[in-house]
């Protein structure tokens, strides 16, 4: 009898555990590869196995549409399969936001007041247009929201703060915590090896990064073992919480082992104005699969990302202040001031910061808006162009 656990010598591995049956040929755009045998497959064999998996894990890039897309699909497949009963679970919000997803879903807010409640531009900061359709979808098909991540208040703790040094307040925060895995060592090492940053911060983003992956299990875990039970459970997160399942998927699996599957994506084509996202990080060898099934696609830019001023502003008695003129922007371009009062876009009285951001993110080039400020005591308007961007 051959024992498959305890001391054994280092293995020499006959094939490549990430890649165990290489393809026939490299992919293309398009294209979805089964990790486990190698073969690539239609989109139908992938939304099939999702369809009667319960919990789905889809490591996204954020800012990438094509990741979008990908969980659009998906989500729209299972609720197609098994109307009624799937739940969307996201990294993007906290717990504490989940009354404010419930109001969403129940079609009790506004997008601008959702977005408002939610503080997402502070909380998240990536362009709505990214979740848009996803989460309308939700909301036009009553799928529940549920949201997985940790408050921000005790990440920026938990990375400056020894665990045993946090308050016996902040410790009850905290999920049942293993800091023991190897895997997510490594990964987190290798993002800081081309960062000139001291043990200190290595062990602060470590700590953060396995309370991200455990709060996220846990709560997946309370809603799977509470009224989620009949329930499938898309969900969505940066790919480093899904990828290789070292993240989310084995810390849930801990608390409770359900049935899941690991979808991914990964860029062919990364265009010029692109490259700087990309991190210079010498990856570690896993002995593992990083997904089920890995999409292929480009990194495409949003049809729509809005306009921007280039100003810096905060909130007046009356109106935005301006704080800052970015040069080369619209704003010097319109010879915006420092200190000038903006009371108005269109129709919209702008009040908080968020009234410009909101309004300018629903623009597009080439249209056209009127801004009322005052300067000096005097009331002027502008009539503001935005051109045109010409691709290179």
């Amino acid at each position: 009898m051959v024992s498959l656990i305890g001391c054994q010598p280092a293995t020499q591995y006959l094939g490549d555990p990430e890649l165990p049956y290489p393809p026939d040929r490299e992919p293309v755009i398009g294209d979805i590869l089964h990790l486990p045998t190698g073969f690539y497959v239609d989109q139908e064999v992938m939304l099939e196995q999702a369809s009667r998996t319960q919990v789905i894990f889809v490591g996204e890039t954020h800012d990438n549409p094509a990741s979008h897309r990908l969980q659009e699909e998906i989500l729209q497949t299972l609720q197609q399969h098994n109307p009624g009963k799937i739940t969307l679970a996201m990294e993007m919000f906290t717990p504490s936001q989940q009354p404010v997803l419930d109001l969403w879903i129940s079609g009790k807010l506004s997008e601008k007041e959702f977005l408002q409640q939610v503080d997402w531009y502070h909380n998240w900061r990536m362009n709505f247009a990214f979740y848009r359709p996803l989460l309308s979808y939700c909301r036009e098909h009553k799928i529940p929201l549920l949201a997985l991540n940790a408050d921000n208040n005790l990440k920026h703790k938990v990375a400056r703060t020894p665990l045993t040094e946090l308050s016996a307040e902040e410790q009850q925060q905290l999920p049942d915590m293993n800091h023991a895995d190897p895997y997510q060592e490594a990964m987190v090492q290798a993002f800081f090896s081309d960062h000139k940053m001291g043990k200190t911060m290595l062990d602060g983003f470590q700590r953060v990064q396995t309370l991200w992956d455990e709060t996220m299990a846990q709560n997946l875990a309370n809603y799977l073992n509470s009224e989620g039970k009949n329930r499938q459970v898309l969900v969505i997160a940066g790919g480093n919480h899904v990828r290789y399942g070292f993240g989310i998927p084995r810390r849930l699996f801990r608390r409770i082992p359900v049935s899941y599957l690991l979808i991914g994506s990964e860029e062919l084509e990364i265009p010029e104005d692109k490259q700087d996202r990309l991190m210079n990080v010498i990856k570690p060898d896993y002995p593992m699969l990083p997904y089920h099934f890995l999409t292929f696609t480009e990194y495409e830019d949003l049809p729509n990302p809005g306009v921007k001023l280039g100003i810096m502003l905060d909130k007046a008695d009356s109106g935005l202040i301006v704080k800052g003129v970015i040069p080369d922007s619209i704003a010097e371009q319109q010879e915006l001031q420092e200190g000038d009062i903006l009371i108005q876009i269109d129709e919209q009285l702008l009040v908080q910061p968020f009234d410009l951001i909101y309004e300018l993110q629903k623009r597009s080039p080439g249209d056209l808006i009127e801004l009322k400020l005052q300067r000096s005591g005097k009331e002027l308007t502008k009539t503001i162009l935005f051109p045109q961007v010409k691709k290179p």
